[in-house]
């Protein structure tokens, strides 16, 4: 039997690395100089924090973010960019945490998609990844073309394939 395992994780050094050259971005942007720009990312919480004068310069940071983190290969759907920027004096703060693993709740979408989609697959949850197996390789190849069409809105990747 054939099988693969449904998995969302973050590659941690990417993702610092990616964070990194965006503050050395925005140091030597003109637009940026004067200021206060801070970015703070707790590898332990995985929370990154940004400050900024107001709402333009905040979406050119987050701009910047998700374009970085595309060159360093990190998916910009690992960012829960749901909570609104919130005024702390003169200064804006947005919180963003990372998604590392997929929720229980796109657990049950995904499940419920291979199912419904008619295929001869059986799947497994295993706390935040899905085992799929099945006799035929190519009946794994069509749940993992089933799950790049469909967005759940995590980054998805596709290992341990036997």
């Amino acid at each position: 039997m054939a099988s693969f395992d449904i998995v969302s994780k973050v590659d941690i050094q990417q993702l610092d690395n990616a964070i990194n050259t965006v503050k050395k971005e925005v140091s030597t942007r003109y637009d940026f100089k004067g200021s206060h720009v801070e970015i703070d990312f707790n590898k332990k919480d995985l929370k990154l924090v940004i400050e900024a004068e107001n709402e333009m310069k905040m979406g050119q940071i987050l701009d910047v973010l998700i374009t970085r983190s595309m060159r360093q290969n990190v998916d910009p759907k690992c960012y829960d960019m749901d909570k609104e920027a919130y005024g702390s004096g003169k200064i804006l703060k947005k919180d963003i945490s990372i998604r590392n693993g997929i929720p229980l709740d796109i657990i049950k979408k995904i499940n419920k998609s291979i199912k419904d989609s008619g295929l001869k697959v059986q799947t497994a949850i295993m706390d935040d990844l899905i085992r799929v197996t099945a006799k035929k390789i190519d009946d794994l190849q069509a749940v993992i073309q089933l799950c790049k069409t469909n967005d759940f809105g995590v980054p998805l990747q596709y290992i341990n394939m036997k």
